[in-house]
């Protein structure tokens, strides 16, 4: 494999970036840190077995709830519809706020796993991640 060094990377700053979205990932060291940078594309297809599921669920009162199964968010509206919208907005915002505060939610034990689902979420706009969601009904 062809670890660059930060010092070239600097210095072919552009060429790097134009041969890591038209041909392949880049990994480069420096001093003790290794790093990779990896086009947009190339990402989704890497994160293309990390679905964005919810269980649905009809309420007496005629509304929908939604949960997102992996990332822990609810939300009720007044039909699926409306519904699938919110929680596609609300991924994105809480995928939002992790990347924020990503040295906090990265190392807690309950939200590491999260780390491929907000990368996703930060490659996509809300209502892409709505045609992603895989609804499925939900059990008490």
């Amino acid at each position: 494999m062809d670890i660059l060094s930060a010092t070239d990377v600097r210095k072919n700053w552009s060429v790097t970036l134009d041969s890591v979205v038209r041909e392949r990932p880049a990994y480069i060291k420096r001093t003790r840190d290794n790093i990779a940078i990896i086009g947009v594309e190339t990402l989704l297809d890497a994160l293309a077995g990390y679905k964005f599921e919810a269980d649905v669920f009809n309420e007496e009162d005629g509304s929908v709830t939604m949960s997102a199964r992996v990332l822990d968010i609810v939300v009720n509206e007044a039909d699926k519809k409306s519904a699938k919208s919110s929680l596609a907005k609300e991924i994105l915002e809480y995928a939002e706020d992790y990347y924020e505060h990503f040295h906090i939610w990265s190392s807690a034990p309950n939200r590491k796993g999260h780390i491929p689902y907000v990368l996703k979420a930060l490659s996509l706009d809300a209502k892409q991640i709505e045609e992603e969601l895989v609804c499925r009904s939900g059990k008490i």
